[in-house]
């Protein structure tokens, strides 16, 4: 089975939902137009991602009678999509999150469980934290969906891995910090190396995308990219230039490269969990 993969690496407006919704919008017709299954895109792709004191005013629920997911939920009986958006529970706590929409309806909503407030990072101020980490299923296996700061933990995927979930599905807010030896954004290169061992680790796809553009001082890189169960890189967007990325993934590759590297097999999720316990009741 083969699955058509678009990853929009788009330059967001804070806090202008139309204008963001008319891209979402403009990308999906451009992916439908290439033959695409599934568009992914970056975090917060609905609303811009420094959103301090306007959360509240730009907070959606993905449902049929939203203004702004109703087109989307209309465009998804065409491709499934994966948006990213300000959610708000009837408690009235805003989470940073990701919808998964297939057929006209919502698949999955992961809400960030990390949330960065330290250096030029400032989330926890603004929004609550998710608690849960659920792989679930998807016309094209079993998928996970994780939103950036929530990948630099390895619980994390690790996680999905045992739920069921064959594919990653990484989306972020990324900004350029840095430059390496290589003159190279360090950056990039640190969310490259993650994503590619999590390939390795997980013998599964892993597919991120991440936005572009410039927003309250802060410089986004894109840099689209997917690996393959064995590592392999099979795409790779450009840095800094909004873009939409096409990759195909054979999903038989995932029994390929786990009858020869069984290391799901032979994971033991029963010692892991003793220790756990042993390590939590100190």
């Amino acid at each position: 089975m083969q699955l058509s993969l678009a990853l929009a690496q788009i330059a967001t407006h804070l806090g202008d939902m139309k204008a963001n919704l008319d891209k979402h919008l403009d990308f999906i017709k451009q992916a439908k137009a290439r033959k695409a299954d599934l568009i992914v895109f970056p975090e917060l792709s609905l609303t811009g991602y420094a959103l301090q004191d306007i959360v509240a005013g730009v907070a959606h629920r993905p449902v049929d009678d939203d203004p702004i997911f109703k087109p989307l939920l209309k465009a998804s009986q065409d491709l499934d999509l994966v948006v990213g958006f300000v959610d708000e529970d009837s408690r009235h706590r805003f989470y940073i999150a990701s919808a998964y929409l297939s057929g006209g309806r919502v698949l999955h909503v992961h809400h960030k469980v990390y949330l960065p407030t330290y250096a030029l990072f400032d989330e926890g101020r603004f929004f609550a934290r998710g608690d849960s980490v659920r792989a679930f299923d998807t016309r094209f296996g079993r998928v996970g969906m994780l939103i950036c700061e929530d990948f630099w933990h390895v619980s994390a995927p690790y996680l999905l891995w045992l739920d069921g979930a064959d594919l990653f599905l990484f989306s972020s807010a990324s900004p350029g910090r840095g430059l390496n030896e290589h003159d190279k954004l360090e950056s990039a290169h640190w969310v490259e190396n993650v994503n590619q061992s999590y390939s390795n680790f997980f013998t599964s796809f892993v597919a991120h995308s991440n936005r572009i553009g410039y927003e309250d001082g802060l410089n986004f890189w894109g840099g689209a990219t997917v690996y393959d169960p064995n590592g392999d890189r099979i795409a790779h967007g450009p840095y800094f230039e909004e873009a939409l990325t096409v990759a195909t993934l054979d999903l038989n590759q995932v029994r390929r490269t786990r009858a020869r590297l069984p290391l799901l097999r032979d994971e033991r999720t029963a010692l892991v969990q003793s220790e756990l316990n042993r390590i939590l009741s100190k």
